[in-house]
């Protein structure tokens, strides 16, 4: 029996129709659903196997663990961002089976309970978006690992954490690093980051972003995909970097390059996606205009320095869902979109359903991956294998009714010779 903690199961019908709309837009996942269902539930390739899920508790990470839950593993799963988790998904995902402890707005300690409340399932396996339940088996539950195999990180983030335990030798156990394959980075990062943050902006500003300078902080994957999305709609884009092949890279793109002190003169609006802290400090905030608009694309809200604008600011009030306007002693305001939490799922409702079908296929097929190999895998950071990439990629293209060349005999001995 499932047990769960939610805001109102009775909100499940709203969140299954939710679910219902994005499962006919993953194609991966709903392949997987139809191959494991045709199986009796013994052969299933999840079967006995506990999974213990922290993602952004929304539609598509519901249909995941449902799919998880049908190849037959018993899944317990919580959010990865008090703001992120939807009610109404949540009492879905209880309703039909999986074990959910997560409640939208929840106060930081009930989110830490409902980790530690996902790892008391003892999980073989565990899928993490930002590594709270791993950060939680290092420090106070290191008793709640005794059974696991290994895991899985869904973000940068995560998976810089992931390599600074590793580094320092304290890395328990083995975890695959989702993030960095191509079939998740390369288009969730990019793609998806880039379209989820400016549906957050516009449907939380209703501005026009043409004519308006947008500056974003980072040019990893995720500040790739943001400026572009912006220079489509119009707006002129101002990158900060502290990488300088990365700045070239922005500056070669069109985009200007400055540091954030100079930049902070010039932006409309500012967006972060650095997985670092202090992206945005209260100094910036005095150069800037009035009116102007910042918000977060990176995993912690440690990227703008929300508290220590509050302590800067002479008053503060709500003006308009998801956004807070701080005034400064000068006058000017300085509007800020879901408290410096991740816009793009806090303050809306994260990538497209295409986009998540992508990386939540690298994960299942990176769980599989777990059991096979779960004898032979040591406490170590783990890139997805190419075939897994590979596997994924024909996939799409034949969910797309695509098709692509493939080299001949005698290219491949081309390719692979020293001699022309």
């Amino acid at each position: 029996m499932n047990s769960y903690e939610v805001y109102d199961i009775a909100l499940a019908p709203s969140g299954a129709q939710k679910i219902a709309w994005v499962r006919s837009h993953m194609p991966l996942l709903r392949a997987i659903e139809e191959r494991v269902t045709a199986l009796p539930p013994a052969e299933r390739p999840l079967a006995g196997v506990r999974l213990s899920v922290s993602i952004h508790l929304e539609a598509k990470t519901a249909y995941l663990c449902q799919v998880l839950g049908l190849s037959g593993a018993s899944v317990c799963a919580t959010g990865s961002n008090v703001l992120s988790t939807q009610d109404d998904v949540a009492a879905a995902l209880a309703e039909s089976g999986v074990s959910v402890f997560a409640v939208h707005g929840e106060s930081d300690a009930d989110y830490l309970r409902h980790i530690e409340m996902c790892l008391e399932h003892r999980p073989h396996i565990l899928i993490d978006d930002g590594g709270d339940l791993v950060n939680l088996l290092h420090t106070t539950r290191p008793d709640l690992a005794e059974d696991l195999w290994g895991g899985c990180e869904e973000t940068t983030t995560g998976v810089i954490r992931l390599k600074a335990l590793e580094a320092a030798g304290l890395l328990r156990f083995a975890m695959i690093a989702v993030n960095d394959a191509r079939m998740k980075h390369l288009f969730d990062n990019r793609y998806g980051t880039g379209q989820s943050v400016w549906d957050s902006l516009l449907r939380n500003t209703n501005l026009l972003i043409a004519t308006k300078t947008v500056v974003v902080a980072g040019y990893g994957w995720c500040g790739r995909g943001i400026a572009m999305r912006a220079a489509a709609l119009g707006a002129s884009v101002i990158v900060t970097e502290v990488d300088a092949v990365k700045a070239i890279e922005a500056r070669m793109d069109g985009h200007a390059i400055m540091p954030m002190a100079e930049a902070a003169r010039e932006g409309d609006i500012f967006i972060t996606a650095t997985g670092c802290k202090d992206v945005i400090t209260t100094e910036h905030m005095q150069l800037m205009r009035d009116d102007a608009l910042l918000c977060n694309a990176g995993h912690f809200n440690v990227e703008v320095d929300v508290a220590g604008l509050a302590e800067l600011a002479s008053s503060h009030y709500e003006a308009r869902q998801n956004i807070e306007a701080y005034v400064l002693p000068s006058g000017r305001r300085i509007n800020v979109i879901a408290e410096g939490k991740l816009v793009n799922i806090a303050a809306a409702d994260g990538h497209p359903a295409e986009i998540m079908d992508l990386s939540f296929a690298v994960q299942y097929h990176s769980v599989l991956y777990l059991i096979k190999n779960r004898e032979s895998l040591k406490p170590a950071v783990i890139d997805v294998s190419a075939e897994i990439d590979d596997l994924i990629s024909q996939e799409l293209l034949t969910a797309w009714g695509a098709e692509i060349d493939e080299l001949s005999p005698q290219q491949q001995d081309y390719l692979n010779s020293w001699q022309v």
